[in-house]
């Protein structure tokens, strides 16, 4: 082991901001930091929808009521608009996505080293892991061929992968466009999901690596906009998923 001499540089802390908690090596390598807090976000969702169940008040609702069942109507109605099947599952399926993303996302907002001082080091957004993103993205992949099947017939399925959009004469070129369109699903879905927020997390390393008498001024414009970034990217992860669900559940 070699010793460390002089104050890191700046590439250096980064790289060490970036390192998980983790255990195992290689493929059975196991990000210990991604399923915490995956697991947190879960929690946090669960307790405050409990507690606003076991307060609910329709006559007198309270603030945290009107702000779910606000983000609840939201959702509803972009599955009615944007949804053409008939299931039960996608609504509470989106409901669940934008809400998990949004709080794994918002854990960006929290400073980097808050564990630092404990004598751990974790990486507290799991949505900058691509295990996190890729995990969600194959789910919901797994539903679209599963709809596709259960509403077109396995027949049905087989027809459209092998004469879309060419038609029966040009079945290989239509086999190698239609694979990659169904491939582009999932890996749109997570590299868009991990390119915005792991950029974001770096800027935030960035600005944290600057003079002191910088920080406040581009920390908070920055965590303000980061906002509305951790916002849109759960709400085009839902709204994506929605849109390939009803393309399921479409006959062609």
């Amino acid at each position: 082991m070699t010793e460390q001499h002089g104050p890191l540089t700046a590439a250096e802390i980064i790289k060490e901001h970036l390192a998980h908690w983790q255990v195992g090596h290689g493929f059975w390598t196991v990000y210990l930091d991604t399923i915490l807090f995956g697991l947190i976000a879960a929690l946090i969702i669960a307790y405050i929808g409990r507690r606003v169940v076991k307060h609910l008040n329709p006559d007198a609702p309270t603030g945290l009521q009107n702000f779910l069942e606000m983000i609840v109507e939201f959702v509803d109605n972009q599955v009615k608009e944007s949804f053409h099947g008939d299931s039960r599952l996608i609504a509470p399926l989106a409901l669940t996505i934008f809400l998990w993303v949004f709080v794994m996302n918002a854990f960006d907002l929290l400073p980097v080293d808050i564990f630092d001082t404990f004598g751990i080091h974790v990486r507290m957004v799991p949505t900058d892991d691509l295990n996190t993103n890729f995990a969600m993205a194959i789910s919901v992949f797994v539903l679209i061929v599963f709809y596709s099947i259960k509403v077109k017939g396995l027949l049905g399925f087989g027809k459209e992968f092998l004469y879309t959009p060419f038609g029966k004469y040009l079945m290989p070129i239509n086999i190698v466009m239609k694979t990659v369109e169904e491939l582009a699903k999932p890996l749109s879905l997570a590299m868009r999901l991990f390119g915005n927020m792991y950029a974001g997390e770096l800027i935030f390393m960035l600005i944290a690596l600057l003079p002191f008498y910088w920080q406040p001024l581009l920390s908070t414009p920055w965590a303000i906009f980061h906002i509305l970034i951790i916002t849109l990217q759960a709400f085009i992860f839902m709204i994506l998923t929605i849109v390939y669900l009803s393309l399921a559940h479409e006959e062609h």
